[in-house]
């Protein structure tokens, strides 16, 4: 029977744990926070006091200094944290920060020093160990030891918190642990140490993010994470906030990598064990390891950049790559060596059937109501239209394609005669002057007020295109159960739409730190709006491309849908470059000196150019070897005055694009070297193509004015048309994961001086693009993936088309560059 003290003293116990719950979800300016942390803190004292009934018990565990705010050491907290040492953990984290400032201080490293050999900062860090500054990361347990059997919470469970600080990847994290048989749990990054320790998870991965780890208004983290004894993975922005807790220093440097690299690793290190010691990998990133934290040594480099720490003895890991996407060749295998080999799970998680799952969610979110299903005709519209007819009755699936204009040439038509062969009755709308016309209200934000866009034939922002797109989706479906005389109550919105859609969107459903890379025609404002009154079925959400056609196979789907290649639901739209004034921002003549000093190097080596300086800073010497001789195909690299869409460090950019033309034949290693030098010196640019034809001399200083006119999409509907046309004869579709055809609203080969008349041509632009997840990629490499009979073939067909001036070939990864261009 309990005692009247020890009843009393529990209660304390829970009235302390839900303070601490309401004070996480507070801020330092919230009127709540001053009251509650005082309160907590006299109440964790009094359990801290010692009058529990069990505090004999727990006398062992009570003397663990958990989170000493005195000392920069990690402590060990008992392996089995209890509630009471979950409030003395609460008590004394209420004071701390949780960006590990405080921790930060007490390390002593406000003094500047930078040291940017590895040697030095692994010398660095062990004489700061030998001072007693991380003796023990993990308390008075050194560590467990590496490879030590993860234990399971009740029923065999093992599961992975993953903490996400905004990554594009994350849910790819997700997804390659639950491949490599382990539960998983996604969590916001600011989810408490106790709470990660109570629910029995046995390992920690923290996600990239769009960030800066120096930021004031960086994603807020519990620093007990890593005081829990379990094993940490960090990854990106995980490492970064990984070195700088325990002591270390991250800075902005000049040189930024985004794209495939070669690292040199420690393949004695357990994360490395049996790989080479050069990997491929993913790295996007601008800010990088400079001063090694106590304890840690580098296990892996990329030129001069440190690429991956690790304290073994304590089983904390960070990589600055991202193991999880496919552009990292060994990833996985990095992956399984932490689950596995350091983590000491077992694998005992099997992933469920993904068209079972898909199903139960159909009939569980529908039950009798029905379901207007978007269809484009892609891939991912065409799976979800199958399982929807496959889960309901078909008096429940109303099939609907809607033709907004900016459909390829026949499009309509042969979605229409391909989904009879499903068995699917389609009822086709076409609303081209709907959305010609369409307009929509950009809602307010940082401060902004709300306002109506300018009409979509008139618009040239990439961004409110696309929100003017999906909004009027919504209208239009709307006006289609009004005509059906269908309640609006007892209909839902079926959307075909991905993971990779809600990622890029920032979606709530998905992130809660990640930044907005493009808003998807699925997740506009009036889609999130009817998604959160629950009139929404996307059965397809927690999935990427790949998993989506796996589906498609496994329902019996022939190749000619699941093999597709896929098509923006904004179609053509944001496949034309909008503008009606060139772009050239204030850096834009110094990035074209710069242009010139990369493709003439060598010369401006020994004319000691200004700006080299600036290229050492941002390069490796084996870099400025292959510029070197990349000098001697007299190359031209040309500003071109508009902009794309891209994806760096996990965040949108809108930068330059960068043409390079030859009067020689390409030599496409040296172009593809250019493609990833550039934007690592240039931060404004985001793209780099080849120009086909002569060497472009004039500069590029006008713009051909372009819009959403029924000509201007005539024009690219027809390059788009004969170029896929080529591709498929000629039998290389399945080469490449998917081309899109851009048009650009430039003039080339044109003097300004000379010319009275205005620009009027356009060109084109050839995106050939190999992916598995569409989450990362690389272009298709003239005759490596594609052969050159094939590329020109497409040139000249382009070429027959009126109004256009020159073709280009788009050599970005992604990242820097998205697939789409807007």
């Amino acid at each position: 029977m309990e005692t009247p003290l020890k009843f009393f003293t529990d209660a304390l116990c829970d009235v302390s744990l839900a303070l601490h719950l309401l004070h996480q979800c507070t801020r330092p300016t919230d009127a709540t926070a001053p009251l509650i942390r005082p309160i907590i803190s006299f109440l964790c004292g009094l359990v801290r006091c010692g009058c529990c009934g069990d505090s004999k018990a727990d006398n062992s565990t009570s003397k663990l200094p958990l989170t000493s705010s005195s000392s920069p050491h990690l402590a060990a907290p008992s392996s089995h944290l209890k509630q009471s040492d979950a409030i003395r953990t609460i008590g004394n984290q209420s004071s701390k920060s949780k960006k590990g400032s405080e921790s930060r201080s007490r390390a002593g490293y406000d003094n500047g020093d930078i040291i940017s050999d590895h040697a030095s900062l692994e010398r660095a860090a062990d004489e700061d160990a030998m001072n007693g500054d991380s003796d023990e990361l993990q308390g008075g347990k050194k560590g467990g030891a590496a490879g030590e059997k993860a234990s399971t919470v009740p029923g065999g469970r093992e599961r992975v918190a993953i903490l996400d600080a905004g990554a594009q990847y994350a849910k790819v994290i997700d997804r390659r642990v639950r491949e490599l048989n382990v539960e998983t749990e996604m969590l916001p990054l600011d989810t408490p140490a106790y709470s990660i320790k109570e629910m029995g998870f046995k390992a920690i991965i923290i996600s990239g993010g769009p960030s800066s780890i120096n930021s004031e208004d960086s994603p807020a983290y519990d620093p007990d994470i890593f005081k829990i004894n379990l094993p940490v993975f960090g990854i990106c922005y995980g490492m970064q906030l990984m070195n700088r807790e325990f002591g270390g220093t991250v800075v902005q440097k000049s040189e930024r990598e985004d794209g495939q690299y070669t690292i040199e690793v420690d393949n004695y290190c357990q994360l490395f064990k049996g790989l080479n010691n050069k990997e491929t990998v993913l790295l996007t990133h601008g800010d990088s390891v400079d001063k090694l934290a106590p304890g840690f040594k580098v296990v892996a480099t990329s030129g001069n950049i440190v690429a991956a720490i690790a304290n073994e003895k304590n089983r904390l890991f960070g990589v600055q790559f991202h193991p999880e996407v496919d552009l990292t060749e060994h990833g996985v295998e990095m992956m399984r060596s932490f689950l596995y080999e350091i983590a000491g799970f077992t694998g005992t998680f099997n992933i469920e059937s993904r068209e079972a799952e898909c199903l139960r969610y159909i009939k569980e979110t529908v039950g009798s109501k029905k379901v207007v299903m978007l269809v484009s005709g892609g891939v991912d519209s065409t799976v979800c239209a199958a399982l929807l007819h496959k889960a309901l009755s078909h008096e429940q699936v109303i099939a609907v394609h809607i033709n907004n204009g900016f459909m390829r040439k026949n499009e309509s038509l042969q979605v229409e005669q391909s989904l009879k062969k499903l068995g699917l009755k389609l009822q086709v709308v076409n609303a081209w002057n709907e959305f010609r016309d369409a307009t929509t209200t950009i809602n307010s934000v940082n401060g902004e007020r709300a306002r109506l866009t300018n009409y979509l034939c008139c618009t040239s922002n990439p961004e409110e295109k696309r929100k003017i797109i999906g909004d009027t989706y919504i209208r239009v479906a709307n006006d289609l159960i009004q005509h059906l005389n269908l309640d609006p109550n007892e209909v839902l919105l079926g959307q075909g739409t991905l993971r990779p859609d809600l990622i890029e969107s920032a979606s709530s459903l998905v992130t809660t730190n990640a930044s907005t890379i493009k808003t998807h025609h699925n997740d506009t404002d009036l889609v999130r709006s009817m998604r959160s009154q629950g009139r929404v079925v996307e059965p397809l959400k927690d999935f990427h491309k790949d998993e989506v056609r796996q589906i498609g196979k496994d329902l019996g789907l022939s190749s000619e849908f699941v093999d597709r290649h896929p098509f923006p639901g904004p179609g053509l739209a944001i496949r034309i470059l909008c503008a009606d004034s060139p772009f050239v921002d204030r850096d834009h003549v110094e990035t074209q000196v710069i242009l010139k000093v990369l493709t003439d190097y060598a010369s401006s080596v020994e004319k000691k150019h200004a700006l080299l300086p600036r290229i050492e800073a941002s390069t490796t010497e084996s870099e400025r070897q292959e510029l070197g001789k990349i000098n001697l195909q007299n190359l031209q690299a040309t500003l071109l005055p508009v902009r794309s869409v891209g994806v760096q460090g996990d965040s949108r950019s809108y930068s330059y694009v960068v043409g390079l033309s030859t009067d020689a034949e390409p030599l496409w290693d040296s172009l593809l070297t250019m493609a990833r030098l550039i934007p690592k010196v240039c931060h404004n640019v985001n793209r780099v193509c080849f120009i086909f034809g002569t060497c472009v001399r004039e500069v590029v200083q006008e713009i051909t004015p372009t819009f959403l006119t029924p000509n201007v999409v005539a024009t690219i509907r027809q390059a788009d048309y004969l170029a896929t046309q080529v591709l498929s004869e000629m039998g290389y579709m399945d080469k490449v994961s998917q081309m899109p055809i851009v048009l650009l609203p430039i003039h080339f080969d044109r003097d300004p001086l000379m010319c009275r008349s205005g620009s009027c041509q356009r060109s084109v632009v050839l995106r050939p693009f190999i992916t598995q997840d569409f989450m990362t990629g690389r272009p298709a490499v003239p005759t490596k993936h594609l052969p050159m009979t094939v590329i020109n073939k497409m040139v000249a067909e382009i070429l027959s088309v009126p109004g256009i001036s020159r073709v280009l070939y788009d050599l970005t990864s992604k990242p820097p560059g998205t697939t789409e261009w807007e």
